[in-house]
């Protein structure tokens, strides 16, 4: 944080988070690993806070009982979320009671992919070429179908004004919002289904009022594309760290960083936009303060 100029950052347990924990130990090793990424916080007071940790395999009610305590811990400020959910979906209709209780305690999800695609959609010569096409291509499009499908299910009608914040600036979703648009108004399933009437949520709406964006785009041609969709006051500087440190030296800046900086000057200046994609927005909607 020092090396780049950052003052506060939000930190959560990285992926996998919980998923695969047996049921009767969820609750535990939730509480065991919020109580300690909060207390960690303490050591920083103002320029650490974090994402809660959900036991996502230890049931809705102990998801929920775990929620609530959450919003008793100082420095907890939204909760980190994978794209399986309870291990069907983010548009499983067991997660909605989940949902729903994150709406009443306000804390946002922040959308983070794991799992990727599958690796034969790469190629017989994928593993010739690193970590680049599961990295770079598998987990936006992980992200984008997770997102389509919370869509799709009716999520954003079910709970209105649910908050997520989406990694890596959405996927691929600003580039294919009207696209996915577009096929939604003209699928004879869903008319025949009845999903086509007025309460349905359009895409553009969902991104526009439930949806809050990551910068982590490394271009400032993407990183437009996102606030062309989803407004400058909803964008907000990240890092991906401790993903992407430099190859070479150790302690020099990491180029990854610096790039996303680049994106948001190029994307915005350096008036008073960038500032707010920088920090403001962050601190506005995630209360940074102690």
């Amino acid at each position: 944080m020092d090396t780049h100029s950052i003052d506060i950052s939000v930190i959560s347990l990285a992926n996998p988070w919980l998923d695969w924990v047996p049921a009767s130990d969820a609750a535990k090793a939730a509480r065991d690993i919020n109580d300690e990424v909060d207390n960690e916080c303490g050591k920083f007071p103002g320029r650490l806070f974090a994402f809660g940790t959900l036991p996502l395999s230890g049931g809705k009610e102990v998801i929920i009982e775990e929620i609530k305590r959450l919003k008793t811990l100082k420095y907890m400020r939204g909760v980190i979320l994978g794209t399986t959910g309870l291990g069907k979906g983010l548009d499983d209709a067991e997660l909605l009671p989940v949902f729903k209780a994150l709406k009443e305690e306000r804390l946002p999800v922040f959308l983070h992919p794991h799992y990727g695609l599958p690796n034969e959609l790469y190629g017989e010569r994928a593993g010739e070429y690193g970590h680049v096409l599961p990295l770079a291509l598998g987990f936006p499009m992980e992200t984008t179908i997770a997102v389509t499908r919370m869509i799709l299910s009716g999520v954003f009608e079910a709970v209105p004004e649910l908050e997520i914040i989406i990694a890596h600036s959405g996927g691929t979703l600003p580039f294919l919002a009207g696209r996915i648009e577009s096929c939604i108004e003209h699928d004879a399933h869903l008319k025949a289904e009845g999903k086509l009437g007025p309460q349905r949520k359009t895409v553009w709406k969902i991104l526009e009022k439930n949806v809050y964006l990551d910068a982590v785009v490394y271009g400032d041609v993407g990183l437009k594309a996102a606030i062309e969709v989803n407004g400058k006051d909803r964008v907000m500087f990240g890092t991906d760290n401790p993903f992407f440190p430099p190859l070479g030296e150790a302690g020099a800046k990491w180029g990854s960083v610096e790039t996303n900086y680049a994106a948001i000057k190029g994307a915005l200046g350096s008036g008073e936009d960038a500032e707010a994609a920088l920090g403001g927005n962050a601190v506005r909607v995630l209360n940074l303060k102690v």
